[in-house]
């Protein structure tokens, strides 16, 4: 009976050893990121690595996946999201990986965890299904030391900020990061900004910003970006690039001629998108940022006074006319926890339902009325298409949701965070043919690959982490609309994080691929 035993586990020993690979991809149309043409491969994949491409008949393998003539191609990466809090719920990161993303950066517009190293540990306790690397966030680090005051920063500020972006590339963030439209960065110069950028830099991370204007004064925000990182000798990466002044809509072709200069003259400096014509962000926006400062509890005094709340609110009238807005039904609730029933509906409709007359006064008051309840998840239709379409064509844009790990069914979110990738493929390259299939896969990994120098991701090539789509470009689709956002992606047949099978026949596995990304902070 003990030899029949040694027998059975030598043949099943034999058996396993006998596999080349782990998993075998055949007859794949492979897209390898660079934006060259397909060609027609096989892909071995070994210990969660890309270990052959090319032909592998007569090669064994645990698994194999027949693609069919499918393309195969880099897990998309998306240089622009805030999984924060979110990831924590749905650590499989579903919405994501159904959209074909497999690696997600985090920590943008100046928010981030703090400290990264803590929070990189609990997800990897925790395990996930995305790749997840950070940036270190601006109005995290200056709200450590400062709070929400609304004044510059002394010498001894910044050096006490100077160190926590230290600590955070030295954790693993792949950069910095700022929101100079949120409180408490807005509050800051560009000369604060550059010291910290050139922390960054000396770790040879990138800088991606939340410029401080996407409007009239856009081009002096680009400007400042891009001296903070050409002073602090990082990448530049200007976040979801947009004009969101509907009185300027069509002035991209100045912004992006600007970009262009910057090129021109030595700076590293790209851009991102969502493909979308609104955006989305807190309400918080539509005050002055003065009257924001010091937290909640201020806020809520300044509110309670009557000459205060009057000043804001005539402040607040003036920034919607500069906008070219003629009311505030391009503001629309996507989640506002006190009341639920304001989800999906505008300012203006709110208003109304509040009894109110429809006047600008009073939408504001409406506005007023939720910042004193703690304030809402707002999405605004700010943009024109005018301009998506142009700053789509520009071959330095990778594309970014901007979105979030959501829980399905969970508010009225932006659809951007379902359907992202996917609404590019059906919308820009198979309808509408602004963009080849080749190029909108480059724009999806090997651009943000080496934007955030992620050196074994965005490409399909020997030695690369199989981070590995199949789908076939004529099905894919997204789903999700405005109206009806929880709704997932379709047409990623097969998706792959690190050799592991996340998404099988366009159903999500059980499995838990993804990694924490460090940067490897060389100075």
């Amino acid at each position: 009976m003990t030899s029949i035993l040694i027998l059975a586990f030598a043949a099943a020993t034999s058996l396993a050893g006998a596999a080349d690979f782990d998993l075998v991809v055949r007859n794949a149309r492979i897209l390898d990121g660079t934006g060259n043409p397909w060609f027609l491969a096989d892909i071995g994949v070994r210990d969660g690595r890309v270990a052959v491409i090319g032909n592998l008949n007569g090669k064994a393998a645990t698994r194999t996946i027949d693609a069919r003539g499918r393309i195969a191609a880099p897990g998309f990466i998306d240089v622009h999201t805030h999984v924060e809090g979110g990831v924590e719920k749905v650590p499989r990161g579903d919405n994501y990986l159904l959209d074909g993303v497999t690696t997600v950066v985090t920590g943008n517009c100046g928010g981030s965890k703090l400290p990264l190293a803590d929070w990189f540990a609990e997800l990897e306790k925790t395990g996930i299904g995305l790749n997840v690397a950070s940036l270190i966030g601006h109005n995290t680090v200056r709200s450590q030391v400062m709070g929400r005051a609304n004044r510059l920063a002394t010498a001894d500020e910044i050096t006490k900020m100077e160190a926590l972006v230290e600590q955070g590339m030295k954790d693993g963030a792949v950069g910095f990061s700022t929101g100079l439209i949120y409180i408490p960065g807005t509050y800051s110069n560009t000369d604060e900004v550059v010291a910290l950028a050139k922390v960054s830099g000396r770790y040879n991370g990138s800088y991606a910003s939340h410029m401080r204007d996407e409007g009239a004064q856009v081009l002096e925000a680009i400007t400042e970006a891009v001296t903070a990182g050409r002073a602090g000798n990082a990448r530049v990466q200007l976040s979801h690039f947009k004009i969101d002044n509907r009185k300027l809509w069509g002035a991209s072709t100045k912004s992006l001629a600007l970009v262009e200069k910057f090129r021109a003259e030595g700076v590293d400096v790209v851009i991102d998108q969502y493909p979308y014509d609104h955006s989305s962000t807190n309400l918080g926006i539509t005050l002055p940022s003065w009257a924001l400062a010091d937290g909640a509890e201020a806020i809520a005094e300044r509110l309670k006074s009557a000459e205060t709340r009057k000043r804001i609110a005539t402040e607040m009238e003036k920034r919607l006319n500069d906008l070219g807005q003629p009311d505030y039904s391009y503001a629309i609730v996507a989640n506002f926890r006190p009341d639920p029933s304001y989800e999906g509906k505008n300012i203006s409709e709110i208003n109304l339902l509040k009894g109110r007359p429809k006047t600008i006064a009073n939408e504001i008051e409406t506005i007023l009325d939720i910042m004193t309840a703690g304030g809402a998840q707002m999405v605004y239709h700010s943009m024109g298409e005018e301009d998506v379409d142009r700053i789509m064509k520009y071959p330095h844009t990778a594309v970014a949701s901007d979105g979030g790990v959501r829980v399905f069914g969970e508010g009225m979110p932006h659809p951007r965070s379902y359907g992202t990738n996917a609404r590019v493929l059906a919308e820009y390259v198979r309808k509408r043919k602004i963009l080849t299939l080749e190029d909108a896969v480059r724009r999806m990994t090997s651009l943000p690959a080496r934007t955030f120098a992620l050196r074994d991701r965005g490409m399909l090539r020997e030695g690369s982490a199989a981070d590995i789509l199949i789908f076939d470009p004529d099905k894919v689709q997204d789903k999700a609309t405005f109206q009806q956002p929880h709704q997932y992606s379709e047409g990623f047949d097969f998706v792959l994080v690190n050799g592991t099978v996340m998404v099988e026949d366009g159903k999500l596995t059980d499995a838990r691929g993804g990694r924490v990304l460090r940067h490897r902070a060389v100075q």
